[in-house]
């Protein structure tokens, strides 16, 4: 039985739609995010990563990573920053707020969901955003966060609000103005819709070109591979198993596992289960050896020596972290590079 890779790295990342900003904007208006640290010390101080999202529902703006050039946003787009970089979003470009300007802060000290936010001088409303954050587990693999670009942009200004992203700005929207009970969960979950939505938007428009995990997941023989792995990550694959059930050479398979997902698909494997060990480690219901087990090692001691090389420190000093809270960096060699064109051979 094969998986869904994609479904199953979003389940692994505890994607949290932490806030909801509902944003008036008068020109001229300009706003700028804080380093992603101040951010989610506010909002979830155990998260590893930030997203930052701006859905136009109104209008147009002007978003752009600090010092980068501006990409311009029409009513039905959205703007998602998926490293949570600072970044400005402005009526004109080249505009900066300063990195005093705080009132995304301010409003989440001074009220619940969602934020009503006013940027701007007197006059008629020029442009209207939804905004927020959402905050996830990174830790200690994710080939999904890894190989997203820094910036992405995606709906159509043709289909307005009746498109899925202006659907959900709706709902968004009457949820906010309504203010029944559950209203903060529900606009968490409309977040996190919207980004997932994001997300297969950008998979589904990658050029033929491209290679990267996500560009991998569409491949016949490196998705099929991939959706293996993730079904049964504690399975004793080889690569000759992987290569028979795919319907390719082991050479074949290992350089197309490569060229796409940048590693051989042993070391993923080995990566991706301390994904899920990271995971069951974190919900604290099982002992170390279980662990292992459910993992695809013979012993603890196995499983310890893998966690340890792997993530850079012992399957229980990772799990004393997770339940102090502490924020902990990912070990350098569990990132990927960036994604990249694919060689002509392939």
């Amino acid at each position: 039985m094969t998986v869904d890779p994609l479904s199953d790295v979003l389940k692994t990342v505890r994607l949290t739609g932490a806030t909801f900003f509902d944003v008036a904007a008068r020109e001229p208006w300009v706003a700028e995010q804080p380093a992603r640290e101040l951010i989610l010390r506010r909002i979830r101080p155990d998260a590893h990563h930030l997203i930052a999202y701006h859905l136009i529902v109104e209008g147009r703006c002007f978003a752009s990573i600090v010092g980068e050039k501006p990409v311009v946003a029409e009513a039905g787009e959205v703007i998602v920053f998926t490293k949570g970089d600072p970044h400005v979003m402005s009526s004109a470009p080249g505009m900066r707020a300063g990195p005093s300007a705080s009132a995304p802060l301010d409003a989440i000290e001074r009220s619940r969901l969602p934020f009503f936010i006013n940027l701007g001088a007197d006059g008629p409303i020029a442009a209207r955003l939804v905004c927020g954050f959402l905050a996830c587990d990174a830790r200690p693999f994710n080939p999904l966060l890894d190989n997203l670009p820094r910036v992405i942009k995606a709906g159509n200004p043709e289909e307005g609000d009746k498109g899925w992203l202006g659907q959900l700005a709706h709902l968004a929207m009457i949820e906010s103005a309504d203010k029944r009970a559950g209203g903060e969960s529900v606009l968490a979950r409309l977040s996190e819709l919207m980004f997932i939505e994001v997300v297969r938007r950008h998979l589904e428009n990658l050029p033929p070109d491209q290679v990267g995990w996500l560009a991998g997941l569409r491949d016949q023989f490196v998705g099929k591979a991939l959706s293996l792995i993730h079904a049964s990550p504690a399975h004793d694959w080889t690569i000759e198993e992987l290569a028979k059930k795919v319907g390719l050479s082991r050479s074949v398979l290992s350089d197309r596992f490569a060229c796409f997902v940048e590693m051989p698909p042993m070391h993923y494997l080995a990566k991706w289960r301390m994904q899920v060990a990271a995971g069951l480690l974190a919900s604290g219901n099982q002992n170390i050896a279980a662990i292992a087990a459910e993992t695809g090692y013979g012993s603890e001691a196995a499983f310890s020596r893998a966690f340890k090389k792997i993530v850079g420190m012992p399957p229980s000093e990772w799990r004393r972290r997770i339940a102090l809270g502490q924020p902990m960096r990912r070990n350098d060699c569990s990132s990927t590079s960036n994604v990249r064109t694919r060689d002509a051979r392939h």
